[in-house]
């Protein structure tokens, strides 16, 4: 979120902002234009005067419009959803309520909001406000020790950490009081989500700006958030609810807009847009195309490319994972599945060498890998390639994209600065990224764009496996759709890539051949992606699958 003016949710005292807050509309003196903020005027006899509103909202950049001519109000108790494909303006015109804007934007129109209770931000990518440096434990007792000044000293310690679990509890961090000691990193990106959204809770927000809550979860924790931020509205809060995730929006939201091009092209009740949509866009939006699970391709197992055997990894002292046999072929893809915490992430990083912690034996074409990545040469570099699911991190915010996409044929393949780029260049087109957006820096790229520039540059190294971490996590549809299906080219493309998928989406699963199911930190259950998907055997999976099925049906009251 750095190109979107994000803060670090633990800002200390003397910055003159509360931890997790953000600048009201108009504070922001580097900001051009002529936005303003006001108190709502009193609501006409019978009207529900809203917590905010935006009028006529318009954000340009270099005389680009991202967000051209947007009204919006936002009712206490009811949760409003924006919704369009990446790049379409929901974040700008969320973090508007806020008062953020992209850097050097020019923003016309006026941002509102009753009363002077404070605005809670849970961003898309949360190890953006998360600083890396101190415990999740202390980041959450710098809010809570605010509010329980007026107790007696010697009560305040324990009445703050009393505070903290419950928010983790809230947020459905169940062990909560196990991860105080933990720091970020240590964090699956899922736990990270769910410790922001204590934080907005901590706070006590009269409106919470809840941008991709749900990204990268799974669908028991996506089911829980759903309870839980239906209840903050119950509880009288404004919710405005930035998604992707057309489940989600239809079993939580009351009133939902649908964007195109900076432009709401839609809006309405949530259950009138769902039953009759009016706009073609919204329909396109709405048709959701279930993937089919690819007929065997038979790789030979016998001779797998990638194969684990008897892994145990571990974070300190902590058992974290267990996974005593795994085999990917040439040309197959393996989908790794499981709640957030279950330990995919670690799983990937174990096959990546960026988890060193761990026993057993991971091969490649029958040779053991290093556990470290410092211990692997060139040649195996290359071929275990890694796309993280927040691809914002995972590049430099001062470098041209290109740059970064071309320097891997350059370190990992030997290739000239020359021929890099023009390798590069090919690889983004291929994948829909045009050159122009290529020499822009990640910040000018949506997410989607910029998850298509990852997935560039890993396979610029021409890898063997690719390991996908929850790329389709933060995505629309209409991008998720087009990025499945890049993936399954690929696979089609007779390269022999093998590729693991690690993914808490069913939907997405069906794109491999084969699926691993992993629970608490064990692989439960594993086996065709057609025989898991029709008739699982573990009790994790049968309930997976039918919370799955549960939350698309569901249309809240």
């Amino acid at each position: 979120m750095g190109g979107r003016g994000a803060r670090p949710a633990d800002r200390g005292p003397d910055d003159g902002h509360e931890p997790g807050l953000r600048r009201r509309p108009g504070e922001d003196p580097a900001t051009e234009g002529t936005t303003s903020v006001s108190h709502q005027p009193a609501p006409r006899t019978g009207e529900t005067a809203p917590a905010a509103q935006i009028r006529d909202l318009r954000v340009e950049i270099d005389g680009r419009a991202i967000v051209d001519g947007v009204s919006l109000r936002v009712p206490p108790g009811r949760v409003t959803a924006l919704v369009g494909t990446s790049g379409s303006g929901k974040t700008t015109t969320g973090l508007a309520l806020l008062g953020e804007y992209p850097p050097g934007a020019r923003v016309t129109g006026e941002v509102s909001r009753s009363g002077d209770g404070p605005v809670g931000y849970v961003p898309q990518h949360p190890a953006a406000v998360l600083n890396p440096a101190r415990r999740v434990g202390a980041l959450l007792r710098d809010i809570a020790r605010t509010q329980v000044r007026h107790l007696p000293r010697a009560e305040r310690r324990t009445a703050a950490r009393e505070r903290v679990l419950r928010a983790l509890r809230d947020a459905q961090l169940a062990d909560g009081a196990a991860l105080l000691r933990r720091y970020p990193h240590q964090l699956s990106g899922g736990q990270q989500q769910r410790v922001v959204l204590a934080q907005a809770l901590l706070l006590g927000a009269r409106v919470v700006v809840a941008d991709e809550p749900t990204t990268g979860q799974d669908a028991l924790t996506k089911s829980r958030i759903v309870e839980q931020l239906a209840a903050v509205a119950a509880g009288g809060i404004a919710v405005v609810l930035l998604s992707h995730d057309l489940d989600v929006v239809r079993a939580l939201a009351d009133e939902v807009l649908v964007m195109r091009a900076g432009r709401v092209v839609e809006s309405g009740p949530a259950e009138r847009l769902w039953l009759a949509p009016r706009h073609e866009w919204t329909r396109r939006l709405l048709d959701e195309h279930r993937t089919d699970p690819p007929q065997d391709t038979g790789a030979d197992v016998a001779r797998p490319v990638l194969t684990v055997r008897d892994l145990t990894a571990v974070h300190g002292t902590t058992t974290v994972l267990r996974a005593p046999h795994l085999t990917l072929g040439a040309g197959e893809c393996l989908a790794v599945v499981g709640r957030s915490g279950s330990g995919k992430t670690t799983l990937a990083r174990c096959l990546a060498g960026l988890h060193r912690d761990h026993t057993g034996e991971i091969l490649l074409d029958g040779a053991a890998l290093p556990r470290s990545l410092r211990r692997r040469d060139r040649d195996r570099l290359a071929a275990v390639q890694y796309v993280f699911q927040d691809a914002r991190a995972a590049f430099d915010e001062f470098r041209p994209v290109l740059a970064q996409v071309a320097r891997t044929a350059v370190r990992l393949r030997g290739a000239d600065e020359h021929a890099a780029v023009e390798q590069a260049v090919t690889a983004l087109a291929r994948l829909g990224l045009p050159e122009d957006l290529a020499h822009r820096p990640p910040g000018a790229l949506s997410g989607g764009e910029l998850q298509r520039a990852a997935l560039a540059r890993a396979l610029l190294a021409r890898p063997r496996v690719l390991i996908c971490d929850e790329i389709t996590s933060g995505l629309d549809t209409v991008t998720r759709r087009g990025i499945l299906d890049l993936l399954a080219g690929l696979l089609s493309d007779g390269d022999d890539l093998a590729l693991v998928l690690i993914t808490h989406d069913l939907d997405t699963a069906r794109l491999a051949h084969r699926i691993a199911v992993l629970e608490a930190g064990e692989l439960v259950e594993q086996g065709p992606a057609q025989q898991l998907l029709t008739a699982p055997q573990h009790p994790f999976t049968v309930s997976l699958m039918e919370t799955t099925a549960r939350l698309g049906a569901t249309t809240r009251p």
